[in-house]
This record gives C-alpha cells, structure tokens and sequence, in this order.
C-alpha cells in the first residue's frame, strides 16, 4: 500500500452487512420511489432493487406513519429469498422519525443536523444510533442550504455547501458521534463535483456518498450523473453512489452497474486515479457487481428480430446474476454487425428472419425461433457463470 494512500483513506462505515470506505468496493445505491406507509409496496420494491445488484437502498421517511412502517418492511423485504440489503431512512425536520426508525431496526439515517433542532435533539438522535450502532449519513443539498451560509457565500457554492458538511459532522461529533458518511449534492454537475472535491481535501476520513441530485429523466439524468461521476470516480473520490432518475429506480441501479465495470474496465479506480486512494478500487470490485457487461444494437432497418421489445427484460436479469468472473453478453438484431458481435462475446446472440443463432466462446451453437431467444441466451450464459 502506498504512503499517499494511508495518508487520504476514509474511515469504515458499516451500514448492515456492508462496509464502506477505505479499501472497500464502491457500494451502488437506489431510492424506493413507493409511499413508505405502504409497506407491501415499499417491500416489492426493495426485493426488486436487491434482486438488480443494488447495495443499499433508501426509503423516505416522512411521517410518524412511514416510521413505524419501517419494522414491517424489513420483514416482508427479507420473505421469498430476496437478497438482504441495508436499509436507510430519510428523515427531515422531525427528529422523532429518525428516534422510531432507529427502534425500528433500519440500518442507517439520513438527517441533516442543521434541520432537526437544538442540540439536545440531535443528542437523542446520535445516542440512540450510537446504542444500536446505526451509522448517520448527513445530506447536504443545493436546495437546502441554511440561509446565514448563503447569505455568507452570496449563494449556493462549493465552500458553502463543504461548510455546510462540516458543521454538521461537527455537530455529531460534540455528541461522541463519528459513524458517519456525507453527502453533497447539487443538481449543478460542476458545483458538485467542485464541492466534493473540496471536501475531499479536507481530509475528513469521512466517507462520501456521491451523485447528481434532481438530475432527471432517463435519458438527461443519466448524461449528467456520468459527467459528474466520471470526473469524481477518476479522481478517487466517493465511497457509494447512486444515479438519480426520475422513473424506476431499478434503472438507476442498472446504470450505476454500467458505470463502474467501464471504467474498471479502462483501469479507472482509486488506486490509479488522479487523486489517490480514498476507498475500494473499481476494478477490483467489477466482479462483485455481477461481472456482465452487455452490448446490443440500436435496431434498424435491417433488423429482422424484434429486439427491442427483449433487450429490457434481459438486461434486468443479467444484472441478478452474481458472478466473480467478467462475462461479455452480445444481443444483436441482423446479419451485418450481429455474427462479428456475437462471436467476440463469452455469449452472443445474432438475429435472422424470425429466428437467431446462439454464439457461446465464439462458436455458433443452435438456431432458436425469436421466442426463445431469451431462453436460450441465458441457459447458455448460466453453464460459463
């Protein structure tokens, strides 16, 4: 291990069974997008994240409600054989929520201290996670900033929003608190990958938690959370991400996904980044993530084989599969690009005219009617996995 890297490495958190920060592998998170009071809802929608790969997953708390909901949805999360995953509470303004999740069982809290009240509330929050060992993740957000700071720094920026972070640590930390993982976020790319940066050089050994809030739809969302990510990521900083969306929160799970293998892929981690170390290094961590990487064509004319109606289910099922060994997985639509694609696959499908031939290690193997396509693909992905 290099000096520079015991010089900025982040302290361990423990959120459930997964550890973040120092050398430990980036950890992908997802939000559920149910009413929390709806716990059979909520539930699905934690085994349906868990099932894509996801690590932790957050649910708003927004009510006395919502918390006692909390109990519940850990048990039915944890019914059918779904994976176990850490679970953390968002919790604003009402301290209590945060004190009856905790009772609850939830795995982690998201408060901001500057909003819960005095400090006699923030000491009951911090002795009770202290006593169950509930780490506390502080968010600070461009939205949300308190106003003696903004008026101090003329608005939202970068030194504004580290302050912010830092006082509030300090906050926890006049309790006897120091489990603690930090957030900062603005739906600006470039304020916040200025603002991480900034607290990344404070060298805190608090772990980060990183992405691009309100970021949007599938398609802009996505554009800026990889600009942003990309940028942090390869400078060595964030300990657990998540790309925000507005729409199904499996895709934001999906994406993430996508992201860390192509860059453990291109040698990106925190050992080789421009900023050092400041936690697990990706390319290590690809297998962990599920270890298949697909590609497949954008259809057109030439397409023979209903490919889009397909690729989404696939590509869900690709990433429930856990596996330590990196798989490549071609789905292509026409005989032009689709035999070459599917031969430099581990596993490769190449459409025809209402059928397609099944590729396995470069080798055809069998030609199956378009309705089996799916089929065949993965019972011959799951004899390499």
């Amino acid at each position: 291990m290099s000096e520079l890297y015991a010089k900025i490495n982040t302290n361990i958190v423990k959120i459930g069974d997964i550890e973040i920060g120092a050398d430990r592998r980036i950890a992908v998170q997802s939000m559920t997008k149910t009413d929390t009071r709806d716990a059979a809802a909520t539930a699905e929608q934690i085994r349906e994240l868990a099932l894509a790969g996801c690590d932790i997953v957050r649910m708003s708390v927004p009510d006395m409600a919502a918390a006692a909901a909390v109990g519940p949805i850990r048990r039915m999360a944890g019914e059918g054989g779904a994976p176990s995953v850490p679970l953390v509470a968002d919790i604003h303004f009402d301290h209590r929520l945060a004190l009856e999740s905790i009772r609850q069982g939830i795995d982690k809290v998201r408060i901001n201290p500057g909003n819960i009240g005095d400090r006699s509330r923030v000491k009951e929050v911090a002795d009770a996670a202290r006593e169950r060992r509930v780490p506390i993740r502080i968010g600070v957000n461009g939205g949300s900033l308190d106003k003696e700071l903004l008026g101090k720094y003329g608005g939202v920026t970068a030194e504004a929003l580290v302050e912010s972070a830092i006082m509030q640590a300090d906050a926890l930390n006049m309790c006897g608190f120091y489990d603690i993982v930090v957030s900062i976020k603005a739906s600006d790319v470039f304020l916040t990958v200025e603002a991480c940066r900034l607290f990344h050089s404070k060298n805190t050994g608090i772990p980060q938690h990183i992405g691009i809030t309100e970021a949007g739809t599938a398609t802009s969302g996505l554009v800026k959370s990889t600009i942003g990510l990309y940028d942090l990521l390869r400078d060595g900083i964030g300990d657990t991400l998540r790309i925000s969306l507005t729409g199904d929160p499996v895709e934001e799970v999906i994406a993430a996904k996508t992201l860390l293998h192509t860059l453990g892929q291109a040698g990106i981690g925190r050992t080789g980044g421009r900023g050092g170390a400041s936690g697990g290094e990706i390319g290590e961590s690809r297998g962990e993530y599920g270890g298949i990487e697909l590609i497949s064509c954008p259809t057109c004319a030439r397409c023979k084989t209903d490919i889009v109606s397909k690729i989404n289910g696939i590509e869900r099922k690709l990433h429930s599969i856990k596996t330590g060994k990196h798989i490549k997985v071609a789905v292509m639509g026409c005989a032009v690009n689709g035999p070459g694609e599917a031969r430099g696959a581990d596993v490769g499908v190449a459409g025809g005219d209402g059928k397609a031939l099944i590729f396995k290690h470069g080798e055809p193997q069998y030609q199956v009617p378009e309705s089996e396509i799916a089929d065949a693909l993965f019972k011959e992905l799951m004899s390499i996995v």
